[in-house]
């Protein structure tokens, strides 16, 4: 065996090791949840056609940022904000909660900036 031979083996673990976690975090937000996403995204720009494919480039952008956990638990703290009542005060009151919300916020802006979603 050649030494470029060997190194190419030497070399494929580490290649493996920084090219398997990168393909596993690229579908790791389900399939129904971007749909979801890109259809409340829609529904809010009128059903316009158009927004079908500005909608999905903006998902991809929050899921390139956030784990899909992160992105469940920051859109619950944003939507929760919403609520009204003795049980929104859950979402509404605790620091932490706002902080996600406002976080999510952030990304949610910049990812929609970048996919020219007024």
């Amino acid at each position: 065996m050649s030494i470029a031979n060997a190194l190419r083996w030497q070399c494929l673990p580490v290649f493996l090791m920084v090219l398997v976690p990168a393909m596993a975090r690229a579908d790791a937000f389900p399939t129904s949840d971007r749909v979801e996403y890109v259809l409340e995204c829609m529904q809010k720009h009128d059903g316009k056609y158009e927004y079908l494919y500005k909608c999905s480039c903006v998902i991809d952008q929050i899921a390139a940022r956030l784990s899909y956990d992160d992105y469940v638990q920051m859109a619950t703290a944003l939507r929760g904000q919403t609520l009204s009542g003795p049980r929104g005060a859950e979402f509404r009151d605790p620091a932490s909660v706002k902080a996600l919300a406002k976080t999510y916020q952030g990304i949610q802006v910049a990812a929609n900036r970048a996919c020219f979603v007024p």
